[in-house]
């Protein structure tokens, strides 16, 4: 009886999950022509205009300025005086439509059994009525770039929009990374026990050599791959079909690794293979800021509030090091991958980064613009400029200052998306329950 009571309690917990937020879907495609006048616009790429007008057509931008006559003749006007507008930022890398709960299992598909699994798409399993999905809305967050996981190579990333009834309408662009997960080139074994644990497990003594096979193991797939793809086949190898666009360069290798010793050996598959990489994670990217310009790699810095790497960094280490990397002319992107937040302190990330170093144009462009360049999006979206699809948000405050950012509206391809969201509910529902006003 208990047994069969849990299982009642858990579906209808399971139920009231599914069915919460019913009210908020996706909208139509936008049509005709719409006008944001008067508002101070941040163009994404450095540029601000004061007092300038967008017009939007068809989802798409058609015109930006200070100078463009605004006609209400079949049109939606907008004002937007005293507001300031932004391009849509965009989540780096996330699991988002991937992990929902992370205490339910039969929630989290972000994960695949094995080393080499190329051929694993995130978009396959993306749940596009994700209810993480508003919360990142109502703080400006209109795309996600949403990796699968693994112990080695995870399988390949796509961008999503955030308003979507399917998968595949949420796709922005589907399958732009293969993900590979450098393994560690440290003994994590610490503690008054680490010495004991390393005489009952001895090859926790050499953690380089069983790392450096690991990425032996990788490269000797890729190098069988490449062979794979020069050359005809009757019966075709599904992991290796998986490699085609990244040999041809249409998608990139996302290497997620932190230490200089992992992004070292990320190097390697830049020369050996000639694949664009990007590294994510990098905390101790500033270390090495030069040589990855020199290599053309670009960067996605995953958390900018946390503990720096080594003990002997500066205490305010992760703050510094986008500045690090501007200066060394090091395409880079910020993120958010707090678990806790799930990606909602995008933009207050970006502004502790403009404390430290970096303008708050910049730093704007390291969760937008930067992020489309690296995504492979920036011809479609990243910064509010004609013929780009019309992202944009609009706050009330400056969007990089927790204190006074609110977002008011924001459009997806030109869709004005209504940004209530569960939290917001729940707020005020209790509000309601003991009369706060």
């Amino acid at each position: 009886m208990k047994k069969r009571l849990f299982i009642y309690c858990s579906l209808a917990l399971l139920s009231g999950i599914a069915s919460a937020q019913d009210n908020i879907y996706p909208v139509k495609k936008q049509t005709g022509i719409l006008y944001l006048k008067n508002g101070t616009v941040h163009i994404g790429n450095g540029t601000v205009l004061e007092k300038a007008t967008i017009k939007i057509n068809n989802g798409i931008i058609e015109e930006v300025g200070t100078d463009i006559a605004v006609s209400s003749n079949n049109a939606e006007v907008i004002d937007v005086s005293g507001k300031d507008v932004y391009p849509g930022l965009i989540l780096a890398n996330s699991t988002l439509g991937l992990q929902e709960i992370s205490g339910i299992r039969s929630m989290q598909d972000f994960n695949e059994i094995g080393d080499l699994n190329p051929s694993i798409r995130s978009i396959a399993a993306y749940n596009a009525d994700s209810k993480i999905t508003n919360t990142l809305r109502s703080n400006g967050i209109l795309l996600a770039h949403t990796v699968p996981q693994g112990a080695l190579l995870g399988g390949q990333s796509t961008v999503v929009q955030l308003d979507a009834w399917t998968s595949e309408d949420a796709a922005y662009r589907t399958d732009n990374g293969m993900n590979l997960y450098m393994p560690s080139l440290l003994n994590r074994l610490t503690g008054r026990f680490a010495a004991m644990f390393a005489g009952m497990f001895p090859q926790q003594n050499d953690p380089s050599k069983i790392a450096l096979d690991k990425i032996e193991e990788i490269k000797q797939f890729f190098r069988e791959a490449n062979i794979y793809v020069q050359t005809e086949h009757q019966q075709p190898n599904l992991k290796f079909e998986a490699t085609r666009k990244l040999f041809s360069k249409q998608q990139k290798l996302f290497v997620h690794c932190n230490q200089v010793k992992q992004m070292l050996l990320a190097i390697d598959f830049v020369k050996e293979f000639g694949f664009d990489v990007v590294l994510v994670g990098a905390s101790e990217s500033w270390q090495i800021a030069g040589l990855l310009k020199q290599n053309n790699m670009s960067v996605i810095l995953s958390q900018m509030h946390e503990m720096p790497t080594l003990d002997d960094d500066d205490i305010d280490q992760p703050f510094k090091t986008p500045a690090a990397l501007q200066k060394a002319g090091v395409l880079f992107a910020i993120n958010d991958d707090d678990p806790q937040n799930r990606g909602r302190n995008l933009p207050f990330n970006a502004g502790t980064a403009a404390t430290y170093g970096l303008s708050k144009e910049e730093a704007l462009s390291a969760i937008t613009l930067n992020t489309a360049k690296i995504l492979g999006i920036d011809a479609k979206t990243g910064s509010i400029e004609k013929g780009k699809d019309a992202n944009i948000i609009v706050s009330e405050g400056d969007i990089l200052d927790m204190k006074s950012s609110i977002v008011s509206q924001a459009f997806i391809q030109g869709r004005k998306i209504p940004l209530d969201n569960k939290h917001k509910q729940l707020y005020e529902r209790y509000k309601y329950k003991y009369s706060i006003k």
